[in-house]
């Protein structure tokens, strides 16, 4: 028995050898053989049999967009696209670039230090001040990330000197102990209004709207929001999580400035603003915040991205992030109120040329979202890929969140907010700068002629001239 045994052995491994030799020595052979039997086909097969028809059927409709009316013809219901992914291109600031120092001024040599702090709320009674211009989005527990996930957004924030936004999940308090500079969003919910989280706010923001969702809510059915997030934002059994449209009913700009008046008593002071997202109104929208007696005004670009939002309101409504920047510093120009009024831009900006260029124009300091939740999952999406996307690593309901690292995180977070704002520094240094405040629109020049016009600053086909 043993024998045959050895004989079977033996006749296996040499017919897996021959195999082996034959496909080292026959492979392009066969390769060619499947090439042109497969050519001959695509060749020969008219249009309308032919698979290669899905080509100018790509190209007309989109990827995307088959991949949607094919789910909508699957599901019957509304979609909610993750991450914003927008079919369309939106505008942005590609075609702006900076003004480089060379003759005069000269750049700053490299060990001198650049001061990239920043004031928001600088008439609040108690202004909030970070070490850099970036603060981390609104990305809120249970909502749209695990507990893994805001812990270690909490924890780089306070490494790196700036602020972190709850978002409109639940609060856990372990994030409140680990943040550094806290913003509370007031969202149109039941949970996260207690008077100690008013008080523990290093800043308050109220949400009206986003870029990815306009002003609408949403309603969370609880097999989607299961565990821990619906004891911290005191949901009952069977209970659905409702995000409304409106605080108030019947709601009026009056009810709203009463809560912004309410929230800075019950805060004791610290800086309250609104988040709306970027419109056609947008002076118009301006004015109304402005009546609220705001400190500070978050505007979320037509590029932005959230969890998961229906197509149509990332498509198809809202401004580009370009366009709101721009009007909505002129507007505050024309009202006397910029400096005493605090601009945070948020929507689309990925990289630290879109940061510093929107500083540039006006704003006072950016909200980074989709950026910062690449560079927090960083290599830990290889527990998801590539059978399952990437954000199930993070995502409160994603599969592999146990398996999400904390402390892994936290570290790939802080470094990426380092060396943002060490890019940024070396790019105000070969501007001739030691300070962020020296920025202005002065230091752009874009190579697009209408961008130049619209955004008034030089056109690079034209000589330069010192206005």
């Amino acid at each position: 028995m043993a024998n045959i045994f050895v004989y079977l052995t033996f006749g296996l491994m040499s017919l897996l050898f021959v195999v082996f030799l034959f496909m080292l020595i026959g492979w392009r052979w066969m390769m060619k053989r499947v090439v042109k039997m497969a050519g001959k086909i695509i060749l020969s097969d008219s249009y309308q049999e032919n698979i290669m028809e899905l080509i100018p059927g790509l190209r007309h409709m989109g990827i995307q967009n088959v991949l949607e009316n094919s789910l909508r013809a699957e599901t019957g219901t509304v979609l909610f696209r993750p991450l914003g992914g927008s079919a369309k291109k939106w505008p942005h600031l590609e075609p702006i670039t900076f003004i480089p120092a060379q003759t005069s001024p000269f750049p700053i040599d490299g060990v001198d230090e650049v001061d990239v702090t920043v004031t928001i709320g600088p008439e609040a009674t108690k202004p909030m001040k970070i070490n850099i211009p970036l603060m981390i989005s609104g990305m809120g527990f249970g909502i749209s990330l695990s507990e893994q996930a805001r812990l270690s957004l909490a924890k780089a924030a306070n490494k790196t000197g700036t602020a972190i936004n709850s978002g409109q999940g639940g609060i856990l308090p372990e994030e409140l102990t680990a943040a550094g500079k806290y913003i509370l969003q007031i969202s149109k919910t039941d949970w996260a209004k207690e008077e100690h989280l008013l008080k523990r706010a290093d800043m308050i923001e109220i949400k009206l709207g986003q870029g990815a969702l306009a002003g609408m809510g949403e309603k969370i059915p609880p097999q989607r929001l299961t565990g821990r997030a619906r004891e911290v934002m005191g949901l009952k059994e069977n209970e659905e999580a409702v995000i409304n449209e409106n605080f108030f009913e019947d709601q009026t700009l009056l009810d709203l400035k009463l809560l912004v008046d309410e929230l800075r008593v019950l805060s004791g002071g610290v800086p309250i603003g609104v988040k709306i997202g970027a419109g056609g109104k947008m002076e118009e929208d301006l004015d109304h915040l402005l009546f609220m007696g705001v400190d500070f005004i978050t505007i979320d670009g037509g590029q932005a991205g959230m969890y998961g939002a229906p197509p149509i309101l990332f498509d198809d409504f809202g401004i580009p992030t370009l366009h709101a920047v721009v009007r909505a510093v002129n507007h505050l120009e024309k009202r006397q109120m910029k400096g005493k009024i605090s601009l945070i831009v948020s929507g689309g900006m990925l990289v630290p040329g879109h940061f510093l260029k929107v500083l540039a124009l006006g704003a006072d300091a950016v909200y980074v979202g989709t950026a910062m939740l690449f560079a927090l999952a960083h290599d830990q999406v290889l527990n998801a890929l590539p059978f399952e996307p990437p954000t199930q690593a993070i995502w409160y309901d994603g599969k592999f969140k146990d398996q999400f690292k904390t402390d892994v995180g936290e570290k790939t977070a802080e470094k990426f907010l380092t060396a943002c704002t060490e890019e940024m520094k070396m790019a105000l240094r070969s501007m001739g700068k030691r300070s962020l405040k020296e920025l202005s629109k002065k230091d752009l020049v874009s190579y697009d002629e209408l961008t130049a016009k619209k955004v008034g600053i030089p056109f690079s086909f034209k000589a330069w001239e010192d206005k």
